[in-house]
C-alpha cells in the first residue's frame, strides 16, 4: 500500500515461518473504538501510521486464513505473503462508517488474494476460468474427502454426479477438473522443493482431518451465522421472507414461475422482490455482525 511503512516482519522459507508467527503475535489487537479512529485517520488524512497499525493488528487473521489453503502444494510463507497484500488492499478501501469491523471486510480481500495466487500457480487452471470453475477447484478436494473418493484416477459416476449437483456445475466439468488436479499433483513426495535440494514436497503436507478445536470452532461459527440469519430475517416483510426462503434457503428451490402463480404476479416481479429481499437481508446481517464483531457468510 502506498505510503505505508514496511512494518510487516519478513517471512522467508519454512525455517522462518515459526519466527514470523511469533513476531506477529506481538502486535496488539485493536478495540472497536481504536480501529474506528485509525480508519478515520487513514480515510481522511492518508495517515500511514494509522494504516500500518490496522495492518499489523490483523496479520494473525491473514496467517489463520492462509493455513486453510495448505493443501495445494504451495509454501505457507507464500500464501501468507499474498494474503498480506490482500489485507493491505482491504485496509486501503475500508470504510469505517459502514458499521462493521475491519476483519469482516478484509477477510474477503485476503481470501481473494490467496485464491488468485493459487490459481496463477496451477498451470492447468488459468485466471480466465469462470467463477463456477474456481469454486469447483477450491471445493473438489474437500467434497471428495467427505464422500471417501480420494483414490487416484477417475471417480465413480455416482460421486461425480453428487459433487456436480452440490456445486452447481456439469459432470463433465467435475471429471475434467479432477483430471487436471491429478496431473498437477503428480510430483513425487520426495522431490526437492528448491534447487539446493533443501526441503521436500512431503514437508508441506498436513493432516487434512479437522482437529477438535476446529470442529468446535466451526460449530460455533455455524450457530452464530444461523442466529444472525434468523434475526436479520425479521427485517423482511412476510412476502419477501417467503420468496427469499423458497428461492435461496431450501435444498430444492422453487422456480420463478411457481412463485409467480402463488402470488398472481409476473416472474420478473418475483425476481425483483427476491433481489431486494436479499439485499435487505445482507445489510441487516452486516449491521448485526459489525455490532458483535462476527463474520457472516451469505451465499
Amino acid at each position: 500500500m502506498a505510503n505505508v511503512p514496511a512494518v510487516i516482519p519478513a517471512i522467508g522459507p519454512e525455517a522462518g515461518l515459526n519466527r514470523y508467527l511469533a513476531e506477529i503475535r506481538k502486535f496488539p489487537l485493536l478495540a472497536p473504538e481504536q480501529e474506528y479512529m485509525l480508519a478515520k485517520r487513514w480515510a481522511e488524512h492518508q495517515d500511514p501510521e494509522a494504516a500500518a497499525k490496522m495492518v499489523t493488528s490483523h496479520l494473525r487473521l491473514v496467517a489463520k486464513i492462509a493455513m486453510g489453503y495448505r493443501g495445494y502444494g504451495l509454501p505457507v510463507a507464500e500464501l501468507i505473503s499474498e494474503g498480506n497484500i490482500g489485507l493491505m488492499q482491504g485496509v486501503k478501501k475500508f470504510d469505517p462508517e459502514r458499521g462493521f469491523r475491519l476483519a469482516t471486510y478484509a477477510m474477503w480481500w485476503i481470501r481473494a488474494s490467496i485464491q488468485e495466487y493459487i490459481l496463477r500457480s496451477w498451470s492447468l487452471v488459468k485466471i480466465g476460468t469462470t467463477a463456477a470453475q474456481k469454486k469447483l477447484f477450491f471445493n473438489l478436494r474437500r467434497l471428495k474427502g467427505k464422500i471417501n473418493a480420494m483414490e487416484d484416477g477417475d471417480m465413480h459416476h455416482d460421486d461425480v454426479a453428487k459433487i456436480a449437483t452440490t456445486l452447481g456445475v456439469s459432470e463433465d466439468e467435475v471429471v475434467n477438473m479432477n483430471r487436471r488436479m491429478a496431473m498437477g499433483g503428480d510430483t513425487s513426495l520426495n522431490a526437492p522443493m528448491r534447487e539446493d535440494g533443501d526441503g521436500e514436497w512431503q514437508d508441506w503436507l498436513t493432516d487434512t482431518g479437522p482437529i477438535q478445536d476446529e470442529i468446535v470452532a466451526d460449530a460455533q461459527e455455524r450457530d452464530q451465522r444461523h442466529a444472525l440469519l434468523t434475526e436479520a430475517m425479521d427485517s423482511l416483510n412476510e412476502r419477501e421472507k417467503h420468496i427469499l426462503t423458497q428461492r435461496r434457503l431450501i435444498d430444492e428451490p422453487e422456480t420463478l414461475e411457481e412463485l409467480s402463480q402463488q402470488y398472481n404476479i409476473s416472474r420478473e416481479r418475483v425476481r425483483q422482490i427476491e433481489v431486494r429481499a436479499f439485499e435487505k437481508l445482507q445489510r441487516a446481517m452486516y449491521s448485526l455482525a459489525g455490532a458483535r464483531n462476527q463474520l457472516p457468510e451469505l451465499a
